[in-house]
């Protein structure tokens, strides 16, 4: 069982920035995959970002291409999705996901574990 834990998430003014962490209490991530969606209210969850753990191969929707950055401390077994020059229609509970890899998978269906979410706000 993996047990995922997101934290960072906020009220933002809409250029600002946020960093969003994702951690599994004594458990490594070597082997998976990481990814993170969003569900803003009355919408489909989205995918967001995702990272192969094991070589950091990555991949990004394009509507967060260029803003977004998702990375993985391997030392914290923590990954992390920094969020710059938000925009309102960013504002979503933001869940970070665990499939077992090694594909980087851009759907919801396809990763087995998640956390609770956290809120992500922005005001324009």
């Amino acid at each position: 069982q993996v047990q995922l834990v997101e934290s960072g998430g906020g009220l933002v003014q809409a250029g600002g920035s946020l960093r969003l962490s994702c951690a599994s209490s004594g458990r490594t991530f070597s082997g998976y995959v990481m990814g993170w969606f969003r569900q803003a209210p009355g919408k489909e969850r989205e995918f967001v970002a995702a990272i192969r753990w094991n070589d950091g191969g990555t991949n990004s929707a394009n509507s967060v291409k260029g803003r977004f950055t998702i990375s993985r401390d391997n030392a914290k077994s923590t990954v992390y999705l920094q969020m710059n020059s938000l925009k309102p229609e960013d504002t979503a509970v933001y869940y970070c996901a665990a499939r077992v890899g090694p594909a980087v998978t851009t759907t919801a269906e396809t990763f087995g574990f998640w956390g609770q979410g956290t809120q992500v706000t922005v005001s324009s």
